[in-house]
């Protein structure tokens, strides 16, 4: 049995948003065709911009920060529109995709084949208290031994108390464990304060992250059990 707990983080890693196809509806309406993954990738790039220049600000309420964020994405594909009516669009299409976070094609897969290797799982996570109707709905609860959720355990990461109290919880310690999770400054800021090494998801390669020197970079979890077969992390 390998002693080992691997961490998950749980958006855009386990999960993610219905956000590019309401975009490219906002783009038909206006006569603009752009293909998936220019936007695909024009929100990545949004999201490592605010991780790292606006840490926190993704988790707030979207009327806090999202038209500005839509500016960022339209920047990216050198578009430009009214943002009040593009948010407002887009506002009104999210609260009618229920739910809008979905789990990546691949993700029971390999939660499923890391339980079968003998891998104790958790999920260490900044998320209000919806994730664990999401993680339920999707019924993916039951593959995790501990589930970490700062709006329960009043901290978020990057703090090391979060992950002090997952060790706690999983009988577990830092040598033991791996994190995966796609925020740096939350991630993997907040696991070196605890001696976890990580494993950062960026689904482009390095874009986004160029500024970045952490060795451990993977696309997706997709080939995580292979991976952690051949790796030392």
């Amino acid at each position: 049995m390998i002693n080992k707990y691997i961490w998950f983080d749980i958006g855009y890693t386990l999960l993610y948003q219905q956000r590019e196809k309401i975009y490219a509806q906002y783009l038909k309406e206006h006569h603009v065709e752009i293909p998936i993954q220019k936007i695909e990738e024009a929100y990545h790039y949004a999201d490592k911009l605010f991780m790292r220049e606006y840490p926190g600000v993704l988790g707030k309420k979207a009327n806090l920060f999202y038209p500005w964020y839509l500016g960022v994405v339209n920047h990216y594909l050198q578009l430009a529109f009214d943002l009040e009516r593009q948010n407002r669009f887009i506002q009104e299409r999210i609260q009618e995709t229920v739910p809008y976070w979905a789990p990546f094609s691949f993700t029971k897969d390999v939660l499923h084949t890391l339980k079968q290797d003998g891998y104790r799982l958790g999920i260490i996570s900044n998320w209000d208290k919806s994730a664990r109707r999401l993680l339920d709905h999707y019924e993916l609860s039951d593959y995790f031994d501990h589930i970490i959720i700062s709006s329960e355990v009043g901290a978020e990461k990057p703090s090391k108390y979060i992950f002090e109290l997952a060790f706690k919880r999983g009988e577990t310690k830092s040598e033991d464990s791996i994190y995966v999770g796609d925020n740096y400054y939350d991630d993997v800021v907040g696991s070196k304060k605890v001696g976890l090494k990580t494993l950062l998801i960026n689904r482009f390669g390095y874009k986004g992250i160029e500024e970045l020197q952490h060795p451990h970079v993977v696309e997706s979890i997709n080939k995580l059990p292979s991976l952690l077969k051949t790796i030392h992390v």
